[in-house]
């Protein structure tokens, strides 16, 4: 008795369709992956300017519970050099704990994103409040991540 074997498989057909259908969805799939690019650094820049914010804050609150008008506050033992009762523009990068990612020129209070499309308007700025009393400006610039 002899049985003949069938071999089963797509026809040539068939492969070309689907290779249609996922060259269609890739089409559609992939301009919309590519922007993510640009909405991951936004975040990243407003994360930044968030943990600018809470590290100022915390900063001020040390500042008042001593009571003493200190000229620094220690924060996980490092000194945050304070001015009107906030971190100084030079002391807030004392009291981030991590700001990879974004380059930084020392003193300057300005956070960029080197990887941005203009630095310049991918940015953190952190100004010391100029008398007592006044909170820090901080200011986030999405504009061109």
């Amino acid at each position: 008795m002899r049985t003949s074997a069938t071999q089963g498989g797509f026809t040539l057909i068939e492969l070309v369709v689907v290779i249609t259908i996922l060259g269609i969805l890739a089409a559609f799939a992939v301009p919309r992956f590519a922007s993510l690019e640009v909405e991951a650094r936004e975040a990243a820049t407003e994360a930044l300017g968030g943990s600018i914010r809470s590290g100022a804050a915390l900063a001020h609150a040390l500042y008042l519970v001593d009571g003493t008008s200190p000229v620094s506050v220690s924060m996980e033992g490092t000194a945050v050099a304070i001015t009107n009762g906030y971190p100084s523009t030079a002391g807030i990068e004392n009291a981030l704990s991590d700001d990879s990612g974004f380059a930084h020129v020392a003193g300057s209070g300005v956070w960029t994103r080197a990887d941005a499309a203009t630095p310049a308007n991918c940015s953190v700025t952190y100004v010391a409040p100029a008398a007592a009393g006044v909170a820090p400006t901080i200011t986030v610039d999405t504009s061109a991540c």
